[in-house]
């Protein structure tokens, strides 16, 4: 097999399928393709990579993107956006890593480095935001990017919450699997193998209100995350005079239609404020659960936070196509969502055009982004959000 196998694999599968490709004129398509091309048959794995990122992230639809992370090897430092920064959050045990914001990477601001970035990336700048970090740890992509090694080492400049600067160095051979540092789907978390313990977390903070935690909708069977629902939908319909928080930060998406019962039970029982927290790391079907509950609500809900990491129109479903030379996986869509008019056309599935609203915008009634002292105080983020709308 050779990586023109993995491109004819893109070409016949997800863009004949993917409907995000039609609004891009076919002369911008072509020059990707003859350029992808070109690197494959060369047989230059990792320079055919980014070259089929750039290629499917025309549409800028977050949903549509190669994912390389299964197939490269990355210097082991693992980079997590944070607000508007990025933070070195962790290292393997042979590197005395600080942790903090990045500044440069051989002595390039982190800011240029972005801008030259962004054609790789897929979706809107928050998604880049989000999967934008691994570029950082990939030798190849820095050296694609123009931000030169110097003497076979990566320097790194990252600054600590005291504000003291130190300049990391890595040697460019001590590299790891991508996908130990750099999940497929990216959840912002220090250990890149987090996995949600439970699919509800609720807890009662009295006079305050009740907090549900909703880590993911991706949970491994149907029956999980319907009692997972079943378990927040007693505990609304049991407190209907109380503040509620609920927390989608970091959660990806899966199935929103199972979370139906809960949006109902929200909608039909809660008689005081909602409060919904998001983040970048808040996609697919976890916005649409906000999107739902925004349009039932009005100004009963509460949005905290920062920016989701898509916007109200994209396209979704679809699947995952495994590229067998390289190793890569493509994530490709099949159907248009449009849920700030509530509109759909030919490719929306019947089941979701059934529930589709018009939201008009989800706009952040606070812009919050709580850092490690908030999260590592056993509920102190919750009560002083709870607090806040209280007052």
């Amino acid at each position: 097999m050779s990586l023109t196998e993995d491109l004819n694999q893109i070409l016949e599968t997800v863009l004949p399928t993917d409907p995000s490709f039609q609004q891009i004129e076919y002369a911008v398509i072509d020059n990707c393709i003859s350029e992808t091309r070109r690197y494959a048959l060369e047989g230059s794995t990792e320079a055919f990579l980014m070259s089929a990122m750039r290629l499917l992230a025309l549409p800028e639809n977050g949903h549509t993107r190669l994912i390389p992370n299964d197939a490269i090897t990355v210097l082991p430092l693992r980079f997590v956006s944070v607000g508007r920064s990025v933070q070195l959050v962790g290292a393997f045990p042979e590197i005395t890593a600080p942790r903090g914001e990045l500044i440069a990477v051989n002595g390039t601001a982190l800011s240029q480095i972005e801008a030259k970035a962004e054609q790789f990336l897929a979706g809107t700048c928050q998604r880049k935001r989000v999967i934008g970090p691994i570029l950082l740890a990939w030798p190849y992509a820095l050296a694609r990017l123009g931000i030169s090694s110097n003497g076979g080492t990566t320097e790194y400049r990252v600054q600590d919450e005291n504000g003291q600067i130190t300049n990391l160095k890595v040697a460019i051979g001590n590299t790891v699997p991508g996908s130990m540092l750099y999940p497929r789907n990216e959840h912002g978390k220090d250990d890149p193998t987090w996995v949600p313990k439970t699919f509800v977390e609720i807890k009662d903070w009295q006079d305050l209100g009740l907090s549900i935690a909703l880590p993911s909708f991706f949970a491994p069977n149907e029956t999980t995350l319907h009692k997972a629902v079943s378990a927040a939908v007693e505990h609304v319909r049991a407190c209907p005079n109380r503040t509620l928080l609920i927390d989608v930060r970091g959660n990806t998406g899966g199935d929103f239609l199972l979370t139906m019962p809960l949006i109902d039970a929200i909608s039909q029982s809660a008689s005081k404020q909602v409060v919904v927290l998001v983040d970048k790391f808040t996609f697919s079907a976890a916005i649409v659960f906000v999107a739902i509950l925004k349009h039932r609500l009005g100004n009963r809900l509460k949005l905290i936070g920062e920016e989701m990491g898509d916007g109200l129109m994209f396209f979704a479903e679809g699947g995952l196509l495994e590229l067998p030379t390289s190793g890569a996986v493509v994530r490709y869509s099949s159907a248009f969502h449009d849920w700030k008019n509530g509109t759909t056309d030919k490719t929306t599935p019947p089941e979701i055009t059934r529930k589709i609203v018009p939201v008009g915008a989800l706009k952040l009634d606070l812009e919050w982004v709580a850092n490690c002292a908030d999260e590592d105080a056993d509920g102190t983020f919750y009560q002083r959000i709870l607090s806040s709308v209280s007052t």
